[in-house]
């Protein structure tokens, strides 16, 4: 029996479903696909590293996901700068580069500036036509592999472990919403409070 006061049951099926049901029979085939044009991709960039050139580590935005790490779109000038690689040359030998991202935070930067140190430290550069100053030796050339996929990867640094720490009666008679509004009271007068004791040692001057 039919309870509370619903919509009488009135299905329409006779319209063509078969029309409208999209198939993926072409998965198999665009994966096989995908992966010949990977492996042609590697040979065509050979030996540069199949996953592109080097990126920054950066946070992600917004608080709710701010903790985590990601990759960036290029290294700031400034990271460059402090890593000793030119802006112009850093393109050239695999490392992206982003004129308008700027560095919020000294870990940040100094994590990056490691970054491409690292990377620098570990660069094998093949010579275009003849060889100059900065290029590999013919012995690095001769033993120098392709990386395949992600060329040192962002991991998760360790957790950090978490302070306990035993609540006094200090902590609890605390009132926290009364000291911020006592500072944020304190920021807004603190002007005219400035301006009111300059006048008042000028006045004991006289």
């Amino acid at each position: 029996m039919v309870k509370h006061n619903n919509v009488i049951p009135n299905g329409h099926f006779k319209k063509h479903w078969q029309n409208y049901v999209k198939t993926w029979f072409n998965q198999p085939a665009r994966k096989q696909r995908r992966r010949i044009a990977r492996q042609k991709k590697a040979v065509k960039i050979f030996p540069r590293p199949t996953a592109g050139p080097l990126r920054p580590i950066v946070q992600c935005q917004t608080l709710k996901y701010n903790m985590k790490s990601r990759a960036g779109r290029g290294f700031t000038l400034e990271e460059l700068k402090a890593a000793g690689i030119p802006k112009k040359l850093a393109p050239t030998i695999g490392i992206s580069v982003d004129h308008r991202r700027k560095n919020k935070s000294l870990e940040g930067l100094q994590a990056n500036v490691q970054r491409l140190k690292t990377y620098k430290a570990k660069l094998v550069i093949f010579p275009r036509r003849a060889r100059k100053a900065g290029d590999s030796t013919p012995e690095e050339l001769a033993t120098a592999t392709q990386v395949q996929g992600d060329y040192m990867p962002i991991t998760r640094g360790e957790k950090r472990s978490v302070e306990v720490v035993k609540v006094t009666d200090e902590m609890k008679t605390f009132a926290a919403y009364g000291k911020l509004r006592l500072e944020r009271m304190n920021k807004k007068h603190l002007g005219a409070r400035q301006k009111k004791a300059a006048e008042a040692e000028k006045e004991e001057k006289k």
